[in-house]
């Protein structure tokens, strides 16, 4: 049901501007936090390498998305330092609700390639395991912040972000994802089962348009992916990267000038019509609507209740459009 979006230029263009681990199900309940940090060698905001662990849960059987091509092999990451004290995580040790399992390193990489991240973005991991996207993100000169509950892999992902000399950039913090505010997010990287991602997002959906929402292999329900990315062949777990941009809420009766333009929205897709035409390929990208109607092609930016922005069928032409 996923598809990679059907133009990646618009989504590159629109996107200007974690978890390392994700949730494995021991059962309905009980399900576990995967890390999916790592250094990836490309570039909109959440895998692991291992093969070890025996998952039962049927949520966890990994397939391909189809149709989706495999990127290039990303570059081998560095080498985090191991932890300064004693403790050794072990992958599928439990946790609060989830076990624990680390995500690759190429994966995480490759996430952080897909949300186009700069050093101007700030990043946050939710369920952030042993620091590896964080420190990963700081690396590429991201402030980032990873939220995790276990306070043993807090501690030691504060150390090794210290021994990859990004401690000033790279910050964690022990608490509970589900009572802990992350809305000053503009990368949002997790590695969670697709119940929990259910979960978090009507939060998801209420952060500043144009945030970018990257996750290790899970879906968000019914909210179709804007993009699907995933390692090549030689991959065998964890491969896959989705990746969506929260998109501006347009949903409602406007007004261009003299026409009533009135919009139906479903995640990013919109269906509406413009003085009883009806409006084709509509979709939000960010803060972005873009949509087709009686042949004309409009791109408008949204700012509260207003929409504005150029139309062409040949001439272009400036528009722009109100909310009631």
């Amino acid at each position: 049901m996923l598809r990679a979006f059907d133009n990646e230029s618009t989504v590159s263009n629109c996107i200007n501007g974690k978890d390392n681990h994700a949730l494995v199900a021991t059962s309905r309940r009980a399900s576990r936090r995967v890390p999916r940090s790592g250094l990836l060698a490309g570039t909109i905001a959440v895998v692991m390498s291992a093969g070890a662990l025996t998952l039962s849960s049927p949520a966890l059987a990994q397939t391909a998305p189809p149709g989706i091509a495999p990127p290039p092999a990303a570059a081998p990451p560095d080498i985090i330092a191991p932890a300064a004290e004693g403790y050794d995580p072990k992958s599928g040790q439990p946790g609060k609700d989830v076990v624990w399992v680390p995500t690759p390193d190429s994966l995480v990489e490759r996430m952080l390639d897909m949300a186009q991240v700069t050093p101007q973005d700030y990043l946050i991991d939710l369920g952030s395991g042993d620091g590896r996207m964080v420190i990963a993100a700081a690396k590429r000169g991201l402030r980032a912040h990873g939220i995790e509950y276990n306070p043993d892999l807090v501690a030691l992902a504060k150390r090794r972000a210290a021994a990859a000399g990004v401690a000033d950039r790279a910050t964690f913090e022990q608490a509970d994802i589900f009572e802990t505010d992350f809305s000053k997010a503009q990368v949002l990287t997790l590695f969670l089962l697709p119940e929990l991602n259910e979960r978090l997002r009507p939060q998801i959906l209420d952060l500043e348009p144009g945030t970018r929402v990257v996750s290790n292999s899970f879906a968000m329900g019914d909210w179709e992916a804007d993009r699907v990315d995933r390692l090549g062949d030689d991959c065998s777990r964890w491969c896959t990267a989705l990746m969506w941009i929260v998109p501006a809420k347009v949903e409602g009766d406007w007004r261009l000038g003299e026409q009533p333009l009135r919009l139906t929205q479903t995640y990013q897709k919109v269906t509406g019509d413009l003085g009883g035409t009806p409006i084709e390929k509509g979709r939000v990208v960010g803060k972005e609507l873009h949509f087709t109607a009686g042949g004309i092609d409009y791109v408008g930016n949204v700012v509260g209740n207003s929409l504005s922005g150029i139309a062409s069928d040949g001439p272009v032409r400036n528009w722009t459009a109100i909310r009631d």
